[in-house]
């Protein structure tokens, strides 16, 4: 199995304490600010892991029935630690409001623009509120809780600039209609 970023994301988030699979759905829905993927693929991921050795599978009882909880193996130690050393780059932003503001001049009214942008403000507000809770969640999860505040601080300097972008962008439209 050829590791890609998901698998490793999926092996770092297992950690040392291990997790289930709705548990990894239950952090990928507090971080989507992060990560984002389908909700499947946080189910299907540790299953390939575990079946190519990087994660270890014992079931155990659920609330609703049985469930299986990963652990990290020394195999998935070992591609962490190897990965974490590799050179990282800046995220690509593939936004499609990026390429709607560039288009406004295709569009029959800037008007439509800015009425395809509204729902921003209100998705920005949800994802601040998100990493609010995801904040106090911090600080019940021992020695990662730190390095997760310094997360949500990115979060919420990401979300400041796509504030500020969108009062640029809907400043310009405006002056455009």
């Amino acid at each position: 199995m050829t590791l890609n970023p998901f698998s490793y994301v999926v092996l770092t988030l297992v950690g040392r304490g291990g997790a289930t699979a709705p548990e990894l759905a239950e952090m990928m829905g507090r971080g989507r600010i992060y990560w984002a993927a389908p909700r499947s693929q946080w189910y299907a991921e540790p299953k390939k892991l575990a079946a190519a050795g990087y994660l270890s599978a014992k079931e155990e009882a659920g609330r609703t029935g049985p469930r299986v909880r990963y652990r990290l193996t020394a195999k998935g130690r070992r591609a962490v630690a190897a990965w974490v050393r590799t050179p990282v780059g800046l995220p690509k932003i593939q936004h499609e409001a990026l390429v709607r503001v560039l288009a406004v001049d295709l569009a029959d009214d800037p008007a439509d623009v800015l009425a395809g942008l509204a729902p921003l403000r209100e998705e920005i507000e949800e994802t601040r509120e998100a990493v609010a809770r995801a904040r106090e969640i911090a600080a019940e999860v021992g020695d990662r809780g730190e390095r997760l505040l310094t997360q949500h601080r990115m979060a919420d300097g990401i979300l400041d600039a796509f504030e500020r972008w969108l009062d640029e962008v809907e400043e310009l439209l405006e002056r455009e209609r």
